[in-house]
């Protein structure tokens, strides 16, 4: 008899859980593993609907609400226990879970194959506050204004967070950074065959569809000098268009851009000719600052401070400018912004409008340069870079687009 699994996953609201499940369940089919997601939340959505917004619903001490959601949770369940029955192999439960008794009572109940409990973490707060105001945005609360679903929607995390307490106590258990693609922790399941195939699921850094694109022309790129916040010329406004022009077919949910002004002119065609697509400005992203160099050409730098060229040309990724960054400081916060960029689209679609260092360091958490290497990466200014990770498909190309 072929061995079955539940996962089960637990987390407060805005954590990602959601997303985890679908790549589970995606990276399971690519191996031939028959797995469904069951979510609450679609079942909620259906039975209760516009009713199920309220932030009371979720009161734990309200008894007509929490015998609906346990309804819905066991409804649920007995769905996914069906579907191992009639041929799957993993039925994904997705769910906050929040209390030990529901985890118990799942655990109780579904006796015939192991549970195994995933809990997401996400502590970045301009993540959750993001996540926050998407959810806000969905459907259900079509009858809600912006500030209103806002509130709603703290209100129910509110609540979850009065309940909520981490695994610990249940017999299998991972806990995940959410963020950073990183298990935490865990209690291993070590007897299903698809224990270690989830693992690698999760700590894959997913990516289904990357552009990576540095900013057009400045005039500072043509007289060499370095940081600043110069704004394109003719030829960076028409690499822009150009960019725009090439990937006018493409889906892309997210545009990234730094906070500098050469990557928002890069990316507003790209906008302009996009409804629905979310931009968001990171300053993980501006370009690395070369503190008392600011500004000044790299013949300047020569001539009056000949001991910063020295020591940069020596160890170009440690050096550290004056009052300023090096890359290795760099690489930290763009690794961040990544890490922001990629857990607020999911699996949708993206793009980066970055600069030259900060296309280098994000090139090479992809490509795992040795560090020393970086500094060097070619970052073309009419040349994007298409990247894909997933468990079993990479894919890294360099683009050429007119102008």
């Amino acid at each position: 008899m072929r061995a079955k699994l539940y996962v089960a996953m637990v987390g407060l609201p805005a954590r990602g859980k959601s997303t985890m499940a679908k790549r589970i369940r995606e990276g399971l089919r690519e191996d031939g593993i028959q797995a469904a997601i069951f979510n609450n939340g679609n079942m909620r959505r259906e039975l209760f609907g516009s009713e199920s917004t309220k932030a009371a619903f979720y009161d734990p001490t309200n008894l007509k609400s929490y015998d609906a959601r346990e309804y819905i949770c066991r409804k649920n369940f007995e769905a996914a226990r069906e579907y191992l029955a009639c041929g799957g192999d993993v039925a994904i439960l997705d769910a906050t879970n929040a209390r030990p008794s529901r985890r118990a009572m799942l655990e109780a109940s579904l006796t015939d194959h192991p549970v195994l409990f995933i809990e997401c973490v996400n502590e970045d707060p301009v993540l959750v506050e993001t996540c926050i105001r998407r959810k806000a945005n969905l459907p259900e609360y079509a009858g809600y204004s912006a500030e209103e679903a806002y509130e709603s929607f703290n209100a129910r995390i509110r609540y979850y967070e009065s309940i909520y307490c981490p695994l610990s106590v249940e017999r299998y258990w991972m806990r995940v950074d959410t963020t950073a693609n990183r298990i935490l922790d865990e209690h291993p399941c070590e007897d299903s065959p698809y224990y270690s195939a989830i693992r690698d699921i999760l700590v894959t850094m997913w990516v289904r569809r990357l552009f990576l694109a540095r900013h057009g022309q400045t005039v500072y790129n043509i007289e060499g000098r370095i940081g600043g916040n110069p704004a394109l010329t003719e030829k960076g406004q028409e690499q822009a268009a150009a960019l725009a022009t090439h990937l006018r077919d493409k889906t892309i949910a997210w545009v990234f851009t730094s906070t500098r002004l050469r990557s928002l002119q890069t990316a507003a065609p790209l906008l302009a000719a996009r409804v629905g697509t979310t931009h968001m400005a990171l300053k993980e992203f501006d370009e690395i600052n070369a503190g008392d160099c600011e500004e000044m050409s790299y013949e300047d730098i020569r001539r009056t401070m000949p001991q910063v060229t020295l020591q940069r040309n020596a160890d170009k990724y440690h050096y550290v400018y004056p009052n300023g960054e090096s890359y290795a400081i760099l690489r930290e916060r763009v690794r961040r912004g990544l890490r922001r960029a990629l857990f607020l689209a999911g699996d949708a679609p993206l793009m980066i409008v970055g600069h030259q260092a900060i296309n280098r360091v994000i090139l090479s958490l992809f490509l795992l340069r040795r560090s020393e290497d970086i500094p060097y990466t070619f970052v073309p200014q009419n040349q994007y870079y298409h990247i894909c990770t997933l468990p079993r498909r990479k894919v890294f190309e360099l683009v050429h687009y007119s102008a």
